[in-house]
């Protein structure tokens, strides 16, 4: 399933990672991303391993794995892999295929250039992060 450059760009739009990200950004994100398939059940991301980048998913779905069970499904449009690409600290899940599975992979390196050259793609990056940690700090006083 080899994605044609527009397609590419709407997947990346879409991604809830990226959102607000201009044409630029879109493009360098686009430019410097892989395409790569895993077949069904096929270990994507390994809990406690040092990660070499983030992922969108293009087609299938993965199943998110810690301590062994079950916390997340994730399909089409979704990511992982964020954290380890901006902190260098291991993975804190492991990362299934459940069905074959194409994704966009952006390298850590990549990433990070990409983040260096194009603000906008870094504010949006920040602007998950915080919201994710401002839930978790609300979930965790409940």
């Amino acid at each position: 399933m080899a994605l044609a450059a527009p397609e590419r760009e709407t997947l990346i739009s879409a991604c809830r990672l990226f959102g607000g990200v201009d044409e630029t950004g879109l493009g360098a994100i686009s430019d410097a991303a892989v395409e790569v398939s895993f077949p069904a059940e096929r270990v994507i991301a390994r809990e406690g391993e040092i990660g070499s980048g983030l992922f969108i998913i293009a087609e299938g779905s993965v199943r998110v794995v810690r301590d062994g069970r079950p916390i997340a499904h994730l399909g089409k449009g979704e990511f992982f892999g964020e954290l380890s690409v901006i902190d260098g600290a291991p993975r804190n899940a492991s990362v299934i295929a459940e069905v074959p599975t194409t994704c966009l992979a952006l390298a850590t390196w990549d990433a990070e250039r990409v983040l260096r050259e194009q603000p906008g793609v870094a504010l949006a990056v920040l602007r998950v992060l915080a919201g994710r940690l401002r839930k978790a700090t609300e979930d965790h006083r409940t």
